[in-house]
Formats: C-alpha cells, sequence, structure tokens
C-alpha cells in the first residue's frame, strides 16, 4: 500500500458493461484534476474483465487493465448502472471485488456499486445509500446494513457510499476535502467549475 504521507494515491475504478458513465467518469475527473503545486495527487486508473466494454448508452472503453494485472489500490470505487443486475451473479467478479476491498484503504461506491459490495458481504452492519431504484435490492442483499435513502452520501470511515450518478461527484470531492484539505478540494471545484462547498448538513449532505 502507498505511504499515507507519499502521493499519488492510486484510485482503481471497476468497469463493466453496462456502467453508468457519470457514475466512474465523474469521480475519474475530480481524482485526476486534483493537484497541488501543478503535482498531481492522484493516479486514476481503470480496471476490468475485459479489454474493452460497452458503458451505458453504447460508450466504448478500453480500461487500463484487466482485473488481473491491476496493480494494488489505495482506493478502490466500484460505480454502478443496469450492469450491477448482472454483476451480482458474476461469482469470481464478486469474489475479486471482496479481495481487492480488503487491500485498500478506502472503497467507495457510486449508485447501485453499493449492490457490488453488498453481495461481497462487505457491508454488513454498515451505513449506505444507492440510487433509489436499487434500494429493494441492496435490502435484500444485505439485510444488516442501515439504508439512509435521500442521503447525498454515507461515510462510514473505509466505506463510503454515494447516491445515484451525479452524487459520485460530491462524494468524491467529500474525500478529497477528507484525505487533503478543504483548500484542495475547493481549488479542484473551481478548476471543474463545479459548485461544491466544505461541510454537510443535518442529513450528512453538501449544502448548495
Amino acid at each position: 500500500m502507498n505511504d499515507k504521507n507519499r502521493y499519488p494515491l492510486t484510485v482503481g475504478i471497476l468497469l463493466f458493461d453496462e456502467v453508468e458513465v457519470l457514475d466512474f467518469c465523474g469521480p475519474f475527473e475530480v481524482f485526476s484534476v486534483t493537484c497541488k503545486d501543478e503535482e498531481k495527487l492522484f493516479e486514476v486508473i481503470t480496471v476490468a474483465e475485459n479489454r474493452t466494454i460497452t458503458a451505458r448508452n453504447g460508450l466504448r472503453v478500453k480500461p487500463t487493465h484487466t482485473l488481473d494485472s491491476a496493480p494494488e489500490f489505495d482506493i478502490f470505487l466500484t460505480p454502478g448502472g443496469l450492469g450491477t443486475r448482472k454483476e451480482i451473479h458474476n461469482t469470481s467478479l464478486v469474489e475479486w471485488i471482496r479481495r481487492r476491498a480488503e487491500r485498500s484503504d478506502l472503497v467507495l461506491s457510486v449508485c447501485t456499486g453499493a449492490l457490488l459490495l453488498a453481495k461481497a458481504g462487505l457491508l454488513t452492519n454498515l451505513k449506505a445509500t444507492t440510487h433509489r431504484a436499487g434500494i429493494d435490492l441492496l435490502r435484500e442483499l444485505s439485510p444488516s446494513t442501515e439504508i439512509l435513502q435521500g442521503e447525498r452520501f454515507v461515510d462510514n470511515g473505509k466505506f463510503v457510499l454515494s447516491a445515484g450518478i451525479s452524487a459520485g461527484i460530491d462524494m468524491s470531492f467529500h474525500i478529497v476535502s477528507r484525505l487533503l484539505g478543504t483548500d484542495i478540494a475547493i481549488q479542484t471545484a473551481r478548476h471543474m467549475e463545479y459548485k461544491w462547498e466544505p461541510g454537510r448538513d443535518g442529513k450528512g449532505n453538501i449544502p448548495y
């Protein structure tokens, strides 16, 4: 694992067919452009079973690595999309997710990426959120998980989960702020011309 005082940290983003585009591209952008004194603070890579995947609405993506060739991650992110309904039955992928999550310092999910973490048994007795369309299935997959429906993201420490699609961007800024401080997060948001403000309201959401 990367020494916490050394950057860049490696962010590994899992991809699969029918992954929601903004689920992975939003966090990819946030972490990729985060820097201090022109030094990049995250190295973002994408990982998939196959050398090419087809995301939602036909976007073709060539991941950086296959599952077998991927290096270790400091931060591991599972996005969502309709493809998660299929992949929760992919035994080898679910087991790979479980192993990688155990070896990562932070595990993030966006949207129905929470279903993959639940299927891997990683959300037992934790708090979580997901896209509203995935709430019932998340409850079925992980009955002990406390689902906080309506929250933008939920931070359990190692495991941080966001609601649907665009919520992954807010979660990513939260992680940048948590690891590197508010000033770096604000600087990154300004670069992206994204409306982000530090702090959370009583429901754990970033206030707009």
